[in-house]
């Protein structure tokens, strides 16, 4: 879907029932607290949708605010590049309109609030969104300089954002070489923020738990077995390392990841 410019610009998110495909709720400009968690439940969020043009459920459920009705249900959140093309989506659950009242960005548009539930929306998320919405998540290196806890909200857009940036790309064909680069890897986060930059360029993923890796390692995410993983200053990044991969650590034993990765075909060359 491409849908046409409103009010404000660029519509920057869409929603869509789950339980209904044909059911599609319409566009909004922002959506103000998506990414923020409450503090007695960090699923759970008050998200403002300004500038809205509710369609389908949703309007259905504006017109009975305060009500049993005004519960939408499920759906499907998908943030839009500026041409309307779906970046990635977030699943929703128990969407229900809270209020709503007219917008300032446009005739016929509504400031809609809802409260709803989402694990995967990170907070922090939206910055690494809008840089991918304009086009400017396309160096490599962006994550070096992330504190440990903004670096797996680096890696949730990288997993959500997957299908757009390799918009169909074939998986690298067995045999090829990738480099690692090992500077700045101090941590299990920061590993999987290299290897997938190594596999799938800036921002790219390449897993983000051993479970995952060990999904990518299968196929269909960039890279096919068997490859050669160059680690570039490994050495110099395991003196560094603030939390080892060490047992009885938050992060799996280094071992554990080393005997992943080979197990499914890749040889590591630390160097």
């Amino acid at each position: 879907m491409r849908p046409e410019r409103h009010g404000g610009g660029a519509w920057r998110y869409a929603l869509t029932s789950d339980e209904d495909d044909g059911d599609f709720w319409g566009f909004a400009h922002e959506a103000v607290g998506l990414f923020t968690s409450s503090a007695d439940d960090e699923g759970a969020r008050r998200v403002l949708l300004a500038g809205c043009l509710p369609q389908g459920g949703l309007l259905e459920s504006a017109d009975h605010v305060g009500g049993r009705r005004a519960g939408a249900g499920n759906a499907w959140i998908a943030l839009l590049d500026e041409d309307g093309a779906t970046m990635g989506l977030y699943f929703v659950n128990d969407v229900t309109v809270v209020d709503v009242g007219p917008s300032a960005r446009g005739a016929g548009l509504v400031d809609l609030t809802v409260t709803l539930w989402c694990a995967d929306a990170l907070p922090g998320a939206e910055r690494w969104w809008d840089l991918l919405r304009a086009g400017h998540l396309n160096r490599t290196g962006m994550w070096h300089d992330l504190a440990p806890g903004d670096r797996h909200t680096w890696l949730s857009v990288a997993l959500w954002s997957r299908e757009y940036r390799r918009r169909g790309r074939p998986d690298a064909p067995a045999g090829r070489v990738f480099t690692l680069d090992g500077r700045y890897v101090d941590d299990e986060d920061s590993f999987y923020c290299a290897i997938g930059e190594a596999v799938n360029g800036p921002c790219g993923y390449f897993g983000w738990n051993l479970d995952a890796l060990d999904d990518c390692l299968r196929g269909g995410w960039g890279a096919t077995a068997p490859f050669t993983l160059h680690w570039e200053s490994s050495a110099v990044a395991g003196a560094r390392r603030s939390r080892p991969f060490t047992p009885g650590s938050d992060d799996p034993p280094f071992s554990l990841l080393l005997e992943i990765l080979e197990e499914r075909g890749v040889r590591v060359d630390m160097r």
